[in-house]
């Protein structure tokens, strides 16, 4: 593989893991108490009230929790780039980790994008919750640790509502002006245009791709075009991540091939990459590989193994 196509890599995979880590947490944190106060901690559950409610495709629903008397200069050291938040069904007394979209804001605010699965026990709970309902949640808990510059590029690769910890990550990126030195990509993937990410997501992205195309690059696919069509389609590829499209991430602009007799470039010495890849485990197996046993790395497969990449320079969080 030629230096150009094979930067140096951390890859760093989101998802499962992250839920399944909980079954590990000792019987303390599990079985943790609720608080009266708006203070948030891991170790404590803190009351919520569900403001708002909508509806978003198939399935999905875009939820706002408020904390009352909620006051964010307390908490700020605490929340990373990327964090969550674990909510608890109190009817079944089960917890489940939840992404908020922009964070949390100074009126207590955290907005969710949650999807209804048939087993999905916490899903269909939230689902069914009304305004002003009462929800309880804990944390924040890191999900990843953001260094300003410590990579020259982040490729991010998601499916479904897997791209709820990388729109939190951009929006916090976005939001502190465009002087990081990094470049971002994201490449997200649905079944069907009806299940994309809505417009309170997908909108902002899109609109900082074409404002800002030297930072950020957006890439949508879809396994086909069936089902309802969104009123506004963005442009899309038919057909699933594989890894010719990592590849064009990874080299976007080939250079000319006679630009070597005229320009000195750098152009083999690794650029330091960093990839981040969340979404159901089906799309994790086929871009890194599956989990080994209790979630452990396991042996590197899929794209990144057919691109030549080793256990060394992927990661499964």
């Amino acid at each position: 593989m030629s230096s150009r196509l094979r930067p140096r890599l951390l890859v760093g995979i989101f998802g499962a893991g992250a839920a399944a880590a909980y079954l590990f947490l000792p019987d303390k944190t599990r079985h943790a108490p609720t608080v009266d106060d708006a203070s948030l901690s891991p170790s404590h559950f803190t009351r919520a009230t569900l403001t708002s409610s909508e509806q978003s495709g198939p399935n999905t629903k875009l939820l706002v929790l408020t904390v009352p008397e909620f006051s964010k200069s307390k908490h700020a050291s605490k929340l990373g780039p990327i964090w969550s938040v674990y909510i608890k069904d109190d009817d079944i007394q089960v917890e489940r980790p939840y992404t908020p979209l922009e964070g949390i804001d100074e009126d207590g605010r955290m907005r969710f994008w949650i999807k209804k699965y048939p087993k999905g026990e916490v899903g269909r709970w939230l689902h069914s919750k009304k305004i002003g309902d009462q929800v309880e949640f804990r944390g924040p808990l890191s999900t990843w640790a953001w260094k300003e510059n410590e990579w020259d590029e982040i490729v991010m690769i998601s499916g479904g509502t897997g791209i709820t910890p990388f729109y939190q990550f951009l929006h916090s990126s976005f939001s502190k002006g465009n002087d990081s030195k990094t470049r971002f990509t994201l490449l997200h993937s649905s079944p069907t245009p009806s299940e994309l990410p809505p417009p309170a997501i997908l909108g902002p992205l899109r609109e900082y791709a074409t404002t800002h195309p030297e930072k950020f690059a957006l890439h949508l696919f879809v396994d086909s075009r069936d089902g309802k069509q969104p009123a506004e389609l963005p442009p899309l590829q038919v057909g699933r991540i594989q890894k010719s499209a990592i590849q064009r991430c990874l080299d976007p602009t080939p250079s000319p091939w006679w630009r070597s007799f005229f320009i000195s470039t750098p152009s083999d010495v690794p650029r330091k990459t960093l990839f981040l890849v969340c979404g159901p485990e089906p799309m994790i197996t086929a871009i890194a590989g599956p989990y080994g046993r209790n979630f452990s790395q396991g042996p590197v497969g899929g794209a990144l193994a057919e691109l030549g990449y080793t256990s060394s320079e992927v990661r499964k969080l």
